[in-house]
């Protein structure tokens, strides 16, 4: 009997993509335990309104290009916000097919309490490196992005 053909080898454990997700699902889960229970906002929630309460008038396509989420996903968390009074719909007189989104004033009141919670949070896990290793940090994951956007099909 011949032996086995040896399969490919992958160790998750020092697998780049696979730690990035991983430490962002924890990064994630401990910011969400900052504004959960306290504002009833769920992961997707949240990162809705952080990109509205950076630039208004998105439609919901860009929401879901900016965060990298599903178009459904961000479709039930706008629904979710505007059921919360937390965002405000316009729809385009030009095209009533396109719609722009924004924070209400209901929804700035509460991104104004999370912000600083979020920014405390970001500045204990940043503590844990140099201030050196902390802008090597943010240039290797600007690298890294830029590099994974000009891979993109249709990218130039």
């Amino acid at each position: 009997m011949p032996s086995p053909k040896p399969h490919a080898e992958l160790r998750l454990e020092r697998f780049l993509p696979y730690r990035l997700s991983v430490l962002s699902n924890r990064v994630s889960q401990d910011i969400a335990r900052l504004y959960s229970a306290r504002f009833n906002l769920s992961i997707t929630e949240w990162r809705v309104m952080a990109v509205l309460g950076h630039e208004r008038g998105l439609s919901a396509n860009t929401v879901a290009e900016r965060t990298a989420m599903d178009k459904v996903a961000v479709s039930r968390a706008v629904s979710a916000l505007m059921g919360k009074k937390f965002l405000n719909r316009q729809t385009d007189p030009s095209d009533a097919r396109r719609s722009s989104l924004a924070l209400s004033a209901k929804g700035y009141a509460v991104f104004d309490q999370i912000v600083p919670l979020a920014l405390a949070y970001e500045r204990k896990i940043l503590a844990h490196l140099a201030p050196e290793a902390q802008n090597t940090l943010l240039a290797i994951l600007n690298t890294l992005e830029a590099a994974e956007l000009a891979e993109k099909p249709g990218a130039e």
